[in-house]
């Protein structure tokens, strides 16, 4: 099932930047990080920035995603092939589950990285502050929110 957040996520994902597209043209990419464009949602949460693909194609992207401080993103799954994460600004706390739970939480800082597994529920928190974290995988991306028990 598919709410409003992941919809808007999709939606904001599939705003690509000029210079993302230029990885099928066989030209070098290089990007200044002040020059990258971040895309906010309509309602608070995430900031997203493509910059390599487009995730809701077929292939390769990179992506970087900015989360405001104390921002909680509920359990949810991604249908990539695979997917890394590397975690460029912050302290990014993350934790596998179908059911949040903060105690399950583990602190990841600057320059840790992660791997999910397709479609494997997980939750995160930016609890101590903002996050950056820059996000590679193989599209179509997407994300499916776990309804939570009361």
């Amino acid at each position: 099932m598919l709410t409003r957040v992941g919809l808007v996520f999709l939606l904001v994902l599939s705003v690509v930047p000029a210079a993302a597209r230029a990885e099928g043209s066989g030209e070098s990419i290089a990007i200044m990080a002040n020059d990258i464009v971040w895309k906010a949602p309509v309602r608070p949460g995430p900031e997203t920035a493509v910059v390599y693909g487009d995730p809701t194609k077929p292939g390769p992207f990179v992506l970087r995603v900015k989360f405001p401080a104390g921002l909680k993103v509920m359990p949810h799954s991604h249908p990539d092939e695979w997917r890394t994460a590397v975690v460029l600004s912050g302290t990014y706390y993350f934790a596998t589950g179908e059911q949040w739970d903060e105690t399950k939480l583990r602190p990841y800082p600057v320059g840790a990285f992660l791997s999910e597994p397709k479609g494997a529920p997980h939750f995160v928190w930016a609890k101590d502050g903002e996050v950056i974290i820059q996000i590679t995988g193989v599209g179509p991306s997407g994300k499916t929110f776990i309804p939570q028990q009361q």
